[in-house]
């Protein structure tokens, strides 16, 4: 007997600055495929956009406002107040062209009076506590006065006052909100935009403040979003990753490339749509792949070991080896392979062709100027 396939879908769109620009794509091979959520949730850019399409916005008048933004619809520099506040300005750009953004692409409503429901994650700064914006006692609010939160990446953007709440992008806390989202689903598709992959950058000290800050701000998301994934329990998750590590947060000269980008991750994704979904749990789509180690560059510090004991060990000449050639992995498995430090150990799909490496690819992220 066929298992029936889920009703309850929740689609989570994670944050990653305008990378977000990619679920646009993904939500048009959504549509093309016939898949249509039951609730959306998200962060920063995630949540604008899932509140875009909550609130009715068709994907062509989506793309059509992505394509045409500028940086001075985003971001215009608080030059009086750094200059007057010093230290005490609270932001390096003004609140009001993103909140002009979110006012006009979020719907003017509160949460409870939409069609189709949407959380839309925050910090409470005050309380350093994550707040989900239309979870039951936390729908009397208006939508783009969240939104506008979600987005306000703490020191780039003031925070928002929502309900009388000091709150921030919930990227702080839950770039990817797949826990909170899943309650009651059936299954999950989670787009991960912003912290998937960590590749390496050889020019970090030299695009100032802004890049070391996003830098670090992608490593802490990248590491706290591995938690539930890792862990996954709940129903089954579809994970779609596009391929945008090489575009920076701030760049607003990719965006057809990140939309195609979306589209691209999600159709192949969603490939693998009723084989995932006829399972109980799990995080797919799963491959597999074979880990090598290269002896000569392994320095024996054992790091591999430690952070995935279950598929890497310690030899007795003190260097790393697989404990399994060729492993079935999702794309949330295998982040130990990063964090070698002299590139030692390789991963590669059983049967595809070498993948093109992304090392010393430069992406801009630097401070945004007017």
């Amino acid at each position: 007997m066929t298992a029936l396939l889920p009703k309850r879908i929740a689609l989570v769109l994670g944050g990653g600055g305008l990378k977000g620009f990619a679920h646009i794509g993904v939500l048009r091979a959504l549509e093309e495929r016939g898949v249509v959520p039951t609730l959306l949730a998200g962060t920063s850019i995630g949540a604008l956009i899932a509140a875009a399409a909550a609130g009715g916005t068709d994907i062509s008048t989506m793309e059509e406002r992505a394509l045409a933004v500028r940086r001075r619809d985003v971001f215009r520099l608080n030059r009086l107040g750094m200059v007057r506040d010093r230290q005490r300005a609270v932001s390096i750009y003004l609140e009001a062209p993103l909140r002009e953004l979110c006012e006009a692409v979020a719907p003017a409503a509160s949460f409870d009076q939409l069609d189709m429901p949407v959380l839309v994650n925050t910090v409470d700064l005050e309380q350093a506590a994550q707040v989900v914006w239309g979870l039951p006692g936390l729908r009397n609010v208006h939508v783009p006065d969240a939104v506008y939160a979600s987005c306000a990446l703490p020191g780039f953007f003031p925070p928002g006052i929502v309900a009388d709440r000091v709150c921030a992008d919930g990227g702080i806390i839950d770039n990817l909100p797949v826990t909170i989202a899943a309650q009651g689903m059936d299954a999950v598709i989670a787009v991960d935009v912003g912290s998937a992959e960590i590749i390496r950058r050889e020019d970090i000290l030299t695009h100032g403040f802004g890049s070391i800050y996003m830098r670090a701000a992608s490593s802490m998301m990248h590491a706290l979003q591995l938690v539930p994934l890792m862990h996954w329990a709940g129903p089954p998750m579809l994970l779609i990753r596009p391929k945008v590590s090489h575009i920076g947060w701030f760049s607003f000269s990719h965006t057809s490339e990140l939309i195609a980008a979306g589209y691209d991750a999600a159709s192949e994704a969603l490939d693998f749509y009723d084989s995932a979904f006829e399972q109980e749990s799990g995080v797919y789509p799963r491959r597999d792949m074979r880990i090598e180690v290269d002896k000569a560059r392994c320095i024996g510090c054992g790091l591999c070991a430690a952070l995935a004991p279950d598929l890497m060990g310690m030899g007795t000449d003190g260097k790393a080896f697989s404990r399994e050639r060729v492993v079935s992995w999702s794309p949330a498995d295998g982040d130990f392979v990063h964090h070698c430090p002299t590139f030692a150990i390789a991963a590669e799909r059983v049967g595809a062709e070498p993948a093109t490496a992304l090392e010393g690819t430069q992406a801009n992220e630097t401070v945004i100027s007017d």
